[in-house]
This record gives C-alpha cells, sequence and structure tokens, in this order.
C-alpha cells in the first residue's frame, strides 16, 4: 500500500470537498479519490457546445449552509451569487401565467389575479412554512441521535426535539402534516385556485420520483424552503461561472488547508481487515491505506459495490437492498441563438431570469408521474427551464444563450426491459416539444443540446437511478433513519468507514451539511485531533 493517510474520501462533489477541509482544520491528513477528470461531482461547469458553458447536472443555489461559505471564505475567493427577481413564472394551459416571488405584497396581488382568497392566505401559509423550516433548519448541522447508543440517543433525541417542543398546537399540526401528508392534501387546506397550489406544489416533485398525491411528498417542498441566498430566506439564485465555481472554490481551498486531490482515480472496492477499514483498492489495482475511508458516494453505491456484502451485517443487507433510490430525473443543458418567447409573454423580461416552470397544475404533474410509471416518460413532462445567461455573460458567447431543462418523472429503469441508451433521444425531442408549445421557435433556436437520462447521471455522476437526492427523501430515509436506522450518525457498519454524501440526514441538495457534520463525527471518533471552533 501506498502512504497512508488519516482520511481518505471518496468523491471530491461539494460534500466530499466541504469534509475534507474541516478534517485539514482538525489536523488529518486528508485525500481525495475523485473518479472523474474535474471535482465537483454534480456540481460542475463544463463547455457542452463551442462557445457554450453550463452548470451540467446542480444548477441553482439556496441550500449551501451560510456556515460552511463562511467558514471556507468562499466569497473571499470569488463566491458571488446572483438572485432572481422573482422566483418563478409559470406558463398556464389558458394562455395567462403566473408569478411568484418579489416579495409578498407583490406576489399577493399577482395571486389576486386567480383568487382573492388565495391572496389573502398567503401570508398566514408563508408563516406556517418558515415556522417549521427554522426549527427544522437548526437541525441541518446537527448529526441525528443514532439509535442503540442507549442514553446517549436519549439524550441527543431530547436536544434536537426541544425545539419542536416549544411551537404551538397549530405549528406541531403543520409538522405533522408536512412529514405525512401528500402535497396535494396539504396545499388544498391552504389555497383553492390550481395555478397557485402548482406554484408551491413544483417544490414537491423535484427529484422526487412520486406523484405530488403521494404520501410524504409534502416534505419534500419543505426541504426546498430551507435555504437562502445572501441573506434572504427562502431565495435562489445563480452563482457566477456556474455551479463549477463554488466546487472549483471549495478545491483551492481544500488543497490550501493540506488536502490532497486525486483525479481520474475511481475507488472500485473499500479494504478491510478484520472489522476495520484499512484503507481503498483503486479500479487500476493501487491500494491506498487509510485509518477512515469517508464515502461521499451514495448509499446503493456504496452499499452495493465497494463495501464486500461479507462485511455488512445481514439485516443491515437486507435493509439496504430496500433502500429507495431513482429520482426520475431528465437533465438537458441547450444553446440558443436566441431566448426563448412565451406565447404568454413573448418579449424579454425578469421572467427569463427566474425558474420556468411547465407544470401547470398539481393534476398535470400527478398524469405525468402515472404516464411515467406505464410508459416510461409523459408526453407531457415536468419542466423547469433556467436561462443563466441572462445574468452571466461569461456562459455563452454575445447575443447567445444557454438553458438548463431539469425535467421530472422519467423512470429510472425503463418498463418493458428497454434501455435509456436507446431512448434518451426521443424523450429529449418530447421536452423540446413541450416547452415549444408554450413558447413557438424555441426548437429552431436550438444549437446545440446535452442529454441526460437517468442512466446518463449514472454513468457521469454515480446517481444510481438519475437521484439527485442519494436516496428517496421519505419519512422512513429521513433524519436517524437515514440511510438505515442505526447508522443515521454519519457512521458505517464497519469501524471507520463514514458516509457524508446527500444519503444522509438532511438529505439533498447543494448544502454541505452532511459533510460538516460527518468531519465532526470523525474528529470527536478521534479524540487527539484539533476541536476546532468553525466545526
Amino acid at each position: 500500500m501506498t502512504q497512508k493517510y488519516d482520511a481518505v474520501i471518496i468523491g471530491a462533489g461539494h460534500n466530499g470537498l466541504t469534509c475534507a477541509f474541516y478534517l485539514a482544520q482538525a489536523g488529518l491528513k486528508v485525500r481525495i479519490l475523485e473518479r472523474r477528470d474535474i471535482v465537483g461531482g454534480a456540481a460542475v461547469t463544463e463547455e457542452f457546445h463551442p462557445g457554450f458553458r453550463n452548470s451540467v447536472a446542480s444548477y441553482t443555489v439556496s441550500l449551501l449552509q451560510p456556515k460552511v461559505i463562511r467558514d471556507m471564505r468562499l466569497a473571499e475567493h470569488g463566491y458571488r451569487v446572483i438572485e432572481r427577481p422573482i422566483s418563478n413564472f409559470l406558463p398556464q394551459e389558458d394562455g395567462g401565467y403566473l408569478k411568484l416571488g418579489g416579495g409578498l405584497e407583490r406576489t399577493q396581488a399577482e395571486f389576486a389575479r386567480f383568487s382573492a382568497a388565495d391572496a389573502a392566505t398567503l401570508p398566514a401559509y408563508y408563516d406556517a412554512l418558515e415556522g417549521v423550516a427554522e426549527v427544522l433548519r437548526s437541525l441541518a448541522l446537527k448529526s441525528p441521535p443514532n439509535v442503540g447508543e442507549g442514553l446517549r440517543t436519549l439524550m441527543a433525541g431530547a436536544a434536537q426535539g426541544w425545539g419542536l417542543s416549544k411551537l404551538d398546537l397549530a405549528a406541531k399540526r403543520d409538522v405533522l402534516d408536512l412529514f405525512v401528508k401528500s402535497a396535494t392534501s396539504f396545499l388544498g387546506q391552504w389555497f383553492e385556485s390550481e395555478a397557485v397550489k402548482a406554484a408551491f406544489g413544483f417544490d414537491a416533485v423535484v427529484g422526487n420520483y412520486a406523484s405530488p398525491d403521494t404520501p410524504g411528498s409534502a416534505y419534500v417542498l419543505l426541504h426546498h424552503v430551507f435555504g437562502e441566498v445572501n441573506g434572504k430566506k427562502g431565495a435562489w439564485g445563480h452563482c457566477i461561472g456556474g455551479m463549477g465555481t463554488i466546487t472549483q472554490i471549495m478545491a483551492d481551498v481544500c488543497r490550501q488547508s493540506g488536502v490532497e486531490i486525486s483525479l481520474e482515480s475511481p475507488v472500485a472496492e473499500v479494504l478491510v481487515d478484520g472489522d476495520t477499514v484499512a484503507g481503498v483498492k483503486l479500479e487500476s489495482g493501487e491500494e491506498i491505506a487509510a485509518k477512515r475511508v469517508i464515502a461521499n458516494v451514495g448509499p446503493k453505491l456504496l452499499f452495493g459495490k465497494m463495501l464486500a456484502q461479507h462485511h455488512q451485517p445481514e439485516d443491515f443487507r437486507r435493509r439496504m437492498r430496500g433502500y429507495k433510490a431513482g429520482g426520475g430525473t431528465f437533465r438537458m443543458n441547450v444553446a440558443l441563438s436566441e431566448l426563448p418567447r412565451f406565447t404568454c409573454l413573448p418579449e424579454p423580461g425578469e421572467h427569463h431570469q427566474s425558474g420556468i416552470i411547465i407544470a401547470p397544475t398539481l393534476a398535470y404533474m400527478d398524469k405525468a408521474f402515472l404516464d411515467a410509471k406505464a410508459h416510461g416518460w409523459s408526453k407531457r413532462p415536468i419542466v423547469e427551464m433556467l436561462i443563466p445567461s441572462t445574468v452571466d455573460d461569461s456562459l455563452a458567447p454575445p447575443g447567445q444563450h444557454v438553458a438548463s431543462l431539469f425535467c421530472q418523472q422519467f423512470a429510472p429503469e425503463l418498463p418493458d426491459g428497454r434501455d435509456w441508451d436507446d431512448e434518451e433521444d426521443a424523450a429529449a425531442d418530447t421536452i423540446i416539444d413541450t416547452v415549444e408549445a408554450h413558447a413557438p421557435g424555441f426548437r429552431a433556436s436550438i444549437l446545440g443540446r446535452q442529454v441526460l437520462s437517468p442512466k446518463g447521471l449514472y454513468r457521469k455522476f454515480g446517481l444510481v437511478g438519475g437521484d439527485i437526492m442519494h436516496g428517496h427523501m421519505s419519512l422512513d430515509q429521513l433524519w436517524s433513519a437515514r440511510p438505515v436506522l442505526g447508522h443515521g450518525a454519519y457512521r458505517g457498519p464497519v469501524k471507520g468507514l463514514y458516509m457524508c454524501g446527500a444519503g444522509n440526514h438532511p438529505g439533498g441538495g447543494v448544502t454541505g451539511a452532511p459533510g460538516h457534520n460527518c468531519a465532526k463525527e470523525v474528529i470527536a471518533d478521534g479524540g487527539s485531533f484539533r476541536r476546532f471552533a468553525a466545526v
């Protein structure tokens, strides 16, 4: 084996980089092993057509923890986010449109065009959602109580449950609703307009291969309001240079802290000696010794391919086989000769700088899911378009644009034995047809495209089933049960094996929270390492 490290991290995605930074600050000798020729995992910026660059997979900023931003001093190294002027723009099937965001009063005025009652209800809805989000936000940078540790479990559970216990009865009812109800049921308690419900319900199907009618989908809606941009809670924005700017800066900060980063170094196997981690073996055959192995890959990949089955307890193996992953996401990046001209709002404007949502009702979203289950994808899929070149001219030639198409309800595995490699172009054409129906001329403006089906997302980024969350965000796979009860505090079933990715609390999105929390647990287990204030 080569030189021994205190910790080897599998994968240079943002959580792996975050974890490495904190470990290095605590005095550990750390090496990151990345399969691709670029750091960043799914948060990368690449040229996909001559002269056109874009965030290839992850594409927008909100959930990145302010503490991580501060501790890694990202802003000092060039991290800059432009807020959206409005959150979302939803073309409607009757030729109208709805805009969400831009402040409470403005959103109320917009909602009043659809329902005066909904406009009046909006402040109370925001207060209810924020009340729950604030408590859960406070748990994001805390390790869940690890069930099975006796008194320590009870104490940690009581401490973390204190915030919830202080909520009044109405707020506790909201917590219950958000965790167990469908988005359709939850939103139906608040609003009457189908357009308004769709504006909020879209968040419930992001990265979630499920209908908004599926019980528990309301929580996914809540998960997407945890974030902030430039101190504004719930806001979303664009990082100048794309998402790859974030991870490139993180990598530079890690290197300055002494972290070694090895590219084109795919890990084949986690090595175990007796009941303790010994290091990793690369696909090249090279073995690297390490006291700790920290996986920034999804649980399905780690326990299905990298850690031999005989090193996993029988009950753990069985439960990991049942771990649900597969997000139903289809990603496209397109190079455009001009901005799309929407029939309902054809001229350039703030809507081109927002999230453009083609999913006018919850019923539309439900039908998209049912079609995907039956046929592989919907003929009218859910599409979110962002055009970051409207605020960042570094991404496209002058006068031209790039657009991200983030599309939902594409089966992780196609029915009837069909293969995504044979059908992804047809699915991509369906997506373009869907946009074309609202913005005639869109197809003719496309100069080039990059297509990533669920299989393509797995091949490129290691996202099993195209799951951007590394596993379903359902009640049975949250908090202490993420990825499985007894291993919710970032520790695997083998001594010295840790997990720092989105398959752990608090879940998916570019947050840095799992990386931060995992580092804290590693440092606590080490005993002799420096416990620095940043963690």
